[in-house]
């Protein structure tokens, strides 16, 4: 069974920082990029970080840059976000995605496998 187990959420203060894994299970990892994405109440999913399959390349949504790492260990089966100077704005469900093709990141639909998300509440 394939698995993407998304933890690390919780409520942070705005200007804080927090990690979130994603524990991977039923595939090969490493031959996957994965992809993190976020969902706010009433809005659409949005890309957050990309990384590719060995961990050599990085994307970042412009929301993203200079504040979140996307990293991997696959000899774990686990992909890492780690935030920072987060704000209200960031406030939402973050999910990981995992895929084997090639293709625009952020593009909801080229992923196979997806995470059931962790809620992120940045919030005073």
């Amino acid at each position: 069974e394939v698995q993407l187990q998304a933890s690390g959420g919780g409520l942070v203060q705005p200007g804080g920082s927090l990690t979130l894994s994603c524990l991977a299970s039923g595939f090969s990892f490493d031959d996957y990029s994965l992809g993190w994405f976020r969902q706010a109440p009433g809005k659409e999913r949005e890309g957050v970080s990309y990384i590719t399959r060995q961990g050599h390349t990085t994307f970042y949504s412009k929301f993203a840059e200079g504040r979140f790492t996307s990293s991997r260990d696959n000899a774990k089966n686990t992909a890492y976000l780690q935030m920072s100077s987060l704000n209200a704005e960031d406030t939402a469900r973050y999910y990981c995605a995992a895929r084997f093709r090639t293709g625009v990141w952020s593009v909801v639909n080229t992923y196979d496998y997806w995470g059931q998300g962790t809620l992120v509440t940045v919030s005073s």
